[in-house]
């Protein structure tokens, strides 16, 4: 078994109503790749929405007064706080800097994964009042898998190839430090692969394991997406060894009565 991952070259900043189908079929032809079944392509959160124009301007946000007492509680400006209600069904926990929630899609994580890191302001220079990028905040997709649908039917018009798409985040998690790339969103794959039922190497059945395999490439491909300024958000996968199926989110989210951490 081969598993190859390769950053596709040359991606530019990403505009709001930018064609991602269009970048990425430009960046697989520098990268001399051809898509072919089987195929995924993993895709940085970010430039999903900076192409679905999921860009805030902090300067509209009206602070609520569950939002200022909550950023003057966590340090954090209560206009972002205000995004981060709206973003989220609950607050998990909160400390100084940090306000865990459970996003509207489901799944747990920091500030409802709102992020100020790489973006550049809207306005260009010379133009208008000149306001700074750290005026903006940067929103998830809506519903990412519905972003990863669409992006995937346009891929398969041009090519023909039956593959993949995944959107990916940075998270951090309860009980390690650290940040690792996972899945928010996802079309034609699998989110869980259940080996429950099959024999080990020595003919054991297994009883509980269940694979998060989305999440699994998601970590791979935020490897070589980095952190902070590499500029590759967008990763060909060649290999994966997996059916590809069409899977969803709700598949790696644990139900929260079997959450033991809330």
């Amino acid at each position: 078994m081969t598993l190859t991952l390769i950053p596709l070259p040359g991606i530019p900043l990403i505009q709001p109503g930018d064609d991602l189908a269009e970048i990425i079929l430009a960046a697989l032809q520098r990268a001399s790749l051809q898509l072919i079944d089987g195929d995924v392509l993993v895709l940085a959160q970010k430039i999903v929405s900076k192409a679905e124009g999921r860009l805030v301007d902090l300067s509209m946000v009206i602070p609520s007064p569950r939002a200022q007492q909550l950023a003057a509680e966590t340090a954090k400006d209560p206009r972002v706080v205000e995004l981060i209600l709206h973003e989220s069904r609950e607050i998990v926990r909160t400390r100084p800097g940090l306000i865990v929630v459970e996003h509207n899609l489901g799944f747990i994580c920091a500030n409802a994964g709102i992020d100020h890191s790489n973006i550049n302001s809207p306005v260009p220079a010379g133009e208008g009042p000149g306001m700074r990028a750290d005026e903006f905040a940067l929103l998830l997709p809506e519903v990412p898998s519905a972003s990863a649908a669409n992006l995937r039917k346009k891929l398969h018009t041009v090519s023909g190839a039956q593959i993949g798409v995944l959107i990916i985040d940075s998270h951090g998690r309860a009980w390690r430090m650290g940040t690792v790339g996972m899945a928010i969103g996802f079309s034609g794959i699998p989110g869980v692969e259940d080996l429950r039922g099959t024999p080990d190497l020595f003919e054991r059945v297994l009883q509980v394991t269940q694979v998060g395999v989305a999440d699994e490439l998601a970590a791979a491909a935020s490897l070589l997406m980095g952190q902070a300024a590499e500029g590759t958000p967008v990763v060909h996968v060649r290999g994966f060894p997996y059916p590809l199926r069409e899977g969803n989110l709700g598949e790696l989210l644990r139900p929260k009565d079997e959450d033991l951490f809330r």
